[in-house]
């Protein structure tokens, strides 16, 4: 396939040469041909020329659930790496979100096959325990191989402080990064929200920052003990920034994400008892999402991710004590993260973790693959159901005032817009 795209400003600013230039891009066969100031297009091209186009490497998320094999009502994979891709994302990490729990390599391998010749490409966890119940490593080696990118119990703690231990130490040997999520639920008991003023006056049962700290700081320990590579998904609290920022100072192998609805929303949504807005960890204070917005502007903080997570209506749709934890978050993520940060700080955080996950790093150069985000930065809109393109609707971003339109991606020898 051939395609032209016309007066595109290039955010790229590894880039300096082209970084916020407008160019047209000449894509011949999935590779880009040419950059220049006005190109001709080929015979039979496919002519791209969208009202204040940018371009910019292709986004990574760095988790994301669907619900196949298992929770086909919830997301297929198919349908999933079409939202991710009209979302902006080349590249997804799914979480191990399924049933059955992918902890072999030949799981691995159905799910990679299942992702095969999209526009979004599919890397998936492993578990990192068998069935992910915490008591035996599952088989980490064997799902390298099969192309695992990384092991996490999706959303639960690793309580057995030695079998992180273990599986730092073992990972070594092929250089597996390890994710542990950051909770320990015997501080968290029966805690539904952030425990704060909030949590309180609702009289909703709290989760204390204790027990993400907490957590935090015994992972980082035992890294410190072993070595490794560790990566600690979705922290939310600004004791959790202040104790990654002094890990990586004494130079631990750490690196930490946040889903952009920490960045975007406080606990204080909560005061309707909206189910869409429970999620795992928890919204929290201002003070929180103020640490954690300088800890992304620092670096402390690696990436951002969607956490996308799509859940059937009938778990949704009751009491809030009872409603599942999560929230879709593949459309919103870049009208969002815009919003707060502004395009070029975004664009950086979105095109992070290709080598961290050992993924192939994309360039806008002549010759390379063409691996490309088409956006619009200055578009404003509210985020309404019309804006859901995932089978599941729970999407706490519903009504909020969103500015960035993405038209798509371009990867894989596919446009998809």
């Amino acid at each position: 396939m051939n395609i032209l795209l016309k007066s595109a400003k290039i955010v790229c600013p590894e880039n300096k040469e082209l970084h916020l230039k407008k160019r047209d891009i000449l894509i011949k066969k999935g590779t880009i041909e040419k950059v220049g100031a006005s190109l001709e297009a080929p015979s039979g091209a496919k002519i791209v020329d969208l009202p204040n186009l940018h371009v910019s490497l292709g986004w990574l998320d760095t988790g994301v659930s669907f619900g196949e094999p298992g929770f086909e009502e919830r997301e297929t994979i198919a349908n999933g790496l079409k939202v991710a891709a009209k979302s902006g994302f080349t590249d997804i990490v799914l979480y191990p979100n399924t049933h059955p729990i992918p902890d072999t390599s030949s799981d691995i391998v159905f799910l990679k096959e299942r992702g095969l010749n999209k526009s979004t490409r599919l890397h998936p966890l492993g578990a990192l325990t068998r069935n992910s119940e915490g008591v035996d490593l599952a088989e980490l080696f064997d799902m390298h191989n099969a192309g695992a990118v990384a092991f996490y119990d999706f959303k639960k703690e690793i309580s057995n402080s030695n079998l992180l231990k273990i599986a730092l130490l073992y990972a070594q040997n092929f250089g597996g990064l390890i994710y542990s999520f950051p909770q320990d639920n015997n501080i968290k008991g029966h805690g539904i929200a952030h425990e704060g003023e909030v949590s309180t006056t609702l009289g909703l049962k709290g989760i204390p920052a204790l027990a993400e700290e907490l957590q935090v700081a015994r992972d980082l320990y035992i890294l410190e003990y072993t070595g490794g590579k560790l990566h600690i998904p979705t922290i939310s609290t600004a004791g959790s920034v202040k104790l990654v920022a002094n890990a990586k100072k004494k130079g631990l192998d750490v690196t930490c994400s946040v889903a952009i609805h920490n960045l975007f929303f406080t606990d204080e949504t909560l005061t309707g008892f909206d189910t869409h807005f429970k999620v795992s960890p928890p919204l929290r204070e201002k003070s929180d999402v103020k640490a954690m917005l300088k800890g992304l502007k620092e670096g402390t903080i690696d990436y951002v991710t969607s956490d996308h997570i799509p859940i059937d209506i009938e778990h949704k749709r009751v009491e809030f004590d009872n409603a599942m934890d999560g929230s879709i978050g593949l459309e919103s993520a870049f009208g969002a993260l815009n919003t707060l940060m502004g395009m070029e700080e975004s664009i950086v955080l979105l095109t992070k973790g290709h080598q961290r996950f050992g993924l192939e790093i994309p360039k806008i150069k002549e010759g390379d693959k063409a691996c490309l985000t088409l956006f619009n930065p200055d578009e404003t809109f509210i985020f309404s159901d019309d804006n859901i393109l995932s089978t599941s609707k729970n999407s706490m971003y519903l009504n909020a005032e969103l500015k960035g339109k993405v038209y798509g991606v371009i990867n894989n020898d596919q446009i998809t817009l």
